[in-house]
């Protein structure tokens, strides 16, 4: 095993660790992913509702209750995975520049915070699509599985941007759950009159509702869904990589030359008198 694979497996490692040791994610995992599922299920009536499929212009007659679901899955997964990569990162800060000042390669400390969220989000995602399952039988299990991961994997590239730049740990919450938030409510057709909008395209998850509606209501595969999640989550990772590269990046000065009485510059002849 090379040097560089052997410090990104140790640094993934810890990463999994410092994850699994947060406790409040790992009870908005298990309570509140269900919870909120369920809640919505019983809040929401069962009337059909026309949700487009804006790639193939096919229109869906949905069970209201089943997208509320959908949607409400997609919220809860992008919160818990952005909470958790944001945490990671902001609480990580200060050791991750040591680390880089000490000589640990950053590639390898940015590489292991993207494994960590590929894990979490896999992890999260199928536990999601379980839930959903308990209560209805989506059309394609797996291809909702890999929508829900897609929007994962987008707000956990987000959450290691803001981690990154911001200086609060309120202010990353806060942002967190209000781009969430309004992402799904408007995206939503039972919650929202501008879902079937041109304005829902320049969403975060809008490719991951997409996906995630075809999945679960028709036979067809949303490729063009899938590659917009897939933009929207290079673009979040590349945000996510330069902000913890200039977070990390060495701050370290040439020391400065103290002049005492009679003393000279590095490279200035010596004055005699």
């Amino acid at each position: 095993m090379s040097e560089g694979v052997r410090l990104f497996v140790i640094a993934t490692r810890y990463g999994l660790i410092e994850h699994a040791r947060n406790r409040f994610a790992m009870l908005l995992v298990a309570v509140f992913l269900p919870i909120l599922i369920t809640l919505v299920r019983v809040a929401v009536t069962d009337i059909e509702v026309p949700f487009r499929l804006r790639d193939t212009g096919l229109v869906l007659r949905a069970n209201g209750n089943e997208l509320a679901q959908i949607s409400g899955a997609l919220m809860a997964v992008s919160l818990i995975i952005g909470f958790m990569m944001f945490a990671a990162t902001f609480s990580s800060g200060a050791f991750d520049r040591r680390l880089s000042m000490a000589g640990y390669p950053r590639v390898a400390l940015g590489l292991a915070k993207i494994a960590c969220l590929i894990v979490a989000s896999v992890a999260v995602s199928a536990y999601a699509t379980a839930v959903i399952c308990c209560y209805w039988s989506p059309r394609q299990p797996a291809l909702l599985t890999a929508a829900l991961f897609g929007a994962a994997m987008t707000y956990g590239a987000l959450g290691v941007a803001l981690g990154a730049l911001l200086r609060r740990d309120v202010e990353g919450m806060f942002a967190i759950a209000m781009i969430s938030c309004f992402d799904m409510a408007v995206q939503n057709p039972i919650a929202s009159a501008g879902a079937d909008s041109e304005f829902v395209r320049w969403l975060p998850s809008y490719g991951a509702m997409q996906a995630a509606t075809a999945a679960s209501f028709s036979d067809t595969t949303p490729f063009t869904g899938f590659a917009m999640q897939l933009a929207w989550f290079i673009v979040s990772a590349l945000g996510g990589l330069v902000a913890f590269h200039l977070r990390t990046r060495s701050s370290l000065r040439p020391a400065m030359w103290i002049r005492l009485p009679g003393s000279t510059r590095p490279g200035q002849p010596a004055k005699h008198s």
